[in-house]
């Protein structure tokens, strides 16, 4: 007998697969290739002045950058089913104007950026990577969001909102198996035990539509995964709203940097670069775009404290 959590992720995927077409015509931002709506930079002076005189970009003129195209709203193909866009393209196209430099987007698999860019493929990853202690040690880090959870719910609950572990007490939360996500609410789930509340209820689904049946159908009261991709689904659908965010690194902040291969002089023209865009409004604008606004920082830094190794 199948279990009744894989032919529920078999059911929803197959139904999800044969949708695609109505999904993109329903989208709640623009998926077109030619992407009018694009915030665009003027050359920065100050951080043109930052990049080394000796550093030899892996094409002249041109700032190319690596980036896995995993889905809406950070990166995604577009309709034309080849032009990378997104949030993290926005953002990779801001900070190449502020260099004066024309962007080049490669795409890649998210296994493989770190060795194209320690062989010099491309000068800097922007794809949504988070800062850890362990690659700090091969690559230098100019943060540009925060690195954020989402908790969804459905768009008629009750729930007002969850911002600390005894806001959670009591409720069924449907969550990815095995992720970092899991680990966090299992945390806290043992403080309000601790404290003498009620612990929280995990179900555990191995894909986002099996976990998106459970809020929809009633079974779970909580929807809990990356903030941005449930921030598209909430556009799109219109049928779960946002409760509260966590950061990815609960405890510790968890922010997203831009990476840099270690050593190579880059990082400090892409920090200050980012921290003018933020002053300047364009920052704000690019996140914007994608319903980002609640990932933003105040500012960015180069190589911060980073997520010790679990």
């Amino acid at each position: 007998m199948i279990p009744r959590r894989t032919l529920l992720s078999l059911l929803v995927g197959a139904l999800s697969t044969t949708s695609l077409p109505a999904f993109a015509q329903q989208a709640p931002f623009d998926l077109g290739p030619e992407q009018p709506g694009r915030i665009r930079a003027e050359k920065d002076p100050a951080a043109i002045a930052r990049v080394p005189n000796n550093y030899a970009f892996a094409e002249p003129g041109v700032l190319t950058v690596g980036i896995s195209p995993g889905g809406p709203p950070l990166a995604t193909y577009a309709t034309d089913a080849k032009t990378v866009i997104g949030a993290d393209p926005d953002f990779a196209l801001l900070i190449a104007g502020s260099l004066g430099l024309k962007l080049n987007l490669v795409p890649v698999a998210w296994a493989d950026w770190p060795l194209g860019l320690a062989s010099g493929k491309y000068d800097a990853v922007i794809s949504n990577v988070g800062v850890t202690e362990q690659r700090k040690e091969k690559f230098d880090f100019s943060t540009y969001r925060q690195g954020l959870h989402g908790f969804f719910v459905k768009a008629d609950s009750r729930i007002a909102g969850i911002r600390e572990p005894k806001d959670a007490a009591g409720l069924t939360i449907a969550v990815g198996g095995g992720t970092n996500q899991e680990r966090i609410l299992v945390e806290w789930s043992k403080q309000n035990v601790a404290a003498g509340l009620k612990p929280i209820e995990l179900q555990l689904f191995d894909d986002e539509a099996a976990r998106l049946v459970s809020l929809r159908s009633g079974r779970s009261d909580v929807i809990v995964q990356p903030h941005a991709q449930l921030v598209f689904i909430a556009a799109r659908d219109k049928d779960i709203r946002r409760i509260g965010t966590l950061s990815a690194g609960w405890p510790l902040k968890s922010d997203v940097a831009i990476a840099t291969r270690k050593g190579s002089g880059l990082v400090d023209a892409l920090t200050l670069a980012t921290n003018n865009l933020i002053a300047n409004g364009k920052y704000g604008q690019a996140l914007a775009r994608w319903g980002l606004e609640e990932e933003a920082l105040p500012r960015s830094e180069t190589n911060p404290p980073g997520l010790p190794k679990y």
